[in-house]
This record gives C-alpha cells, sequence and structure tokens, in this order.
C-alpha cells in the first residue's frame, strides 16, 4: 500500500481476537419478536471479497451495505462501556455482532481512509466509512444503559477494497494516519452544526 498524498505509512500491532460470520441478521427488523436465533461463527480464517464483504456473512453482496461491509470493533471500546455500566464481567464483544473485533488500534481516524489488515492468511485492504454505530438491542442483550454507552464506541463500518484471506491472532494495520491505542476505547461523538 502507497501512502495517501505523500503522508507517510503508519503500522500499528494490532491482535485480531474474533472473526464474527453470520448468515442472518439476529436484531435487525425485529422490534417485538426478540432475537433471532441464527447461526453465528467465530472463525479462525475468512475470506473477503472486494466490493462484497465476507463471504458467508449477511453483509456480503448486498447493494444497501456495499460501503458497510465488514465492520470493526475495538475492544477496548467493549471494555470500556462495561466499566461504565459497572458491570461485573467484560459481556462476549460478538453481542455487538461486529465482523472483526480488534485490540490495539483507534478506529475513528480511519473513516475516510484506505487502510490493509495484514494476518497470517493474507492482507485485505479496506476504505474506512461511518461509524458502526450501536442499536437499542444492546439494552436487552448487554445490560440497560448499555446502547447509550455504546454511543461513540460502536465500531466502524469499512468497504474491502482487495480480495483476500484474514486470521485471528496477532497482525499490523497499516494506516496512513497515525492512531493512538490508548485511544481506542474512548467515545466519539462527532455533532453536526446547525446552519
Amino acid at each position: 500500500m502507497s501512502s495517501q498524498a505523500g503522508a507517510p505509512l503508519h503500522e500499528h500491532p494490532v491482535e485480531v481476537l474474533h472473526l464474527l460470520v453470520s448468515p442472518g441478521h439476529a436484531y435487525f427488523g425485529r422490534p417485538r419478536e426478540g432475537a433471532a436465533q441464527v447461526p453465528t461463527h467465530d472463525l479462525d480464517e475468512v475470506e473477503v471479497v472486494a466490493g462484497k464483504g465476507i463471504r458467508g456473512d449477511r453483509f456480503f453482496g448486498k447493494a444497501a451495505h456495499m460501503d458497510a461491509a465488514v465492520t470493526f470493533l475495538a475492544v477496548e471500546a467493549w471494555e470500556a462501556v462495561a466499566a461504565d455500566l459497572a458491570l461485573p464481567a467484560v459481556p462476549d464483544p460478538l453481542l455487538a455482532r461486529r465482523n472483526l473485533v480488534v485490540r490495539g488500534v483507534e478506529l475513528d481516524p480511519l473513516r475516510g481512509h484506505e487502510f490493509e489488515l495484514v494476518t497470517d492468511a493474507g492482507t485485505v485492504r479496506l476504505r474506512g466509512g461511518r461509524p458502526a454505530n450501536p442499536c437499542a438491542w444492546m439494552d436487552r442483550v448487554v445490560a440497560d444503559g448499555a446502547h447509550r454507552a455504546m454511543r461513540g464506541r460502536g465500531g466502524l463500518r469499512c468497504t474491502p477494497v482487495s480480495d483476500g484471506r484474514l486470521s485471528r491472532g496477532p497482525g499490523v494495520l497499516r494506516s496512513p494516519v497515525p492512531l493512538d491505542p490508548s485511544r481506542a476505547g474512548e467515545a466519539v461523538l462527532r455533532r453536526t452544526p446547525l446552519p
């Protein structure tokens, strides 16, 4: 990956903790029925297809989700939510239903930038998009107040721009912008000024 507009390339060590793939939506469109019982797989390795997402996942190839086909969550943000809510233990981060749960990377500065994630299985280039805002289901599946506590900490939606494979374990995130891992758990709330 070459740097954008002459910016230096920054390499950040990360750990990929979880790779979630699910063929169906557990929360989306189910306000009254309760969470759906859909197969959810925490895999050791996934295949990423440019412009489509993670093969086998519910967002794969869906036109409405092309700019958000792969979702990231910093586990530090999840841990901060648990601390804010004074939970006795950190809940399973798979409850957030993000595809990649990572440790060691601040996600918000990646919005609007292409970056690479390098793991033992290969390298995938992605473009950071909009925040992955939490849904109200977090209050039911995690704890009361989780929806509010996750605001600004829900993760990042991305578009894959290259094919490749990713695996669980240590990796490197190559970014055109510097990232501060000590800020990975901080809430980032952007407010649009009124005209």
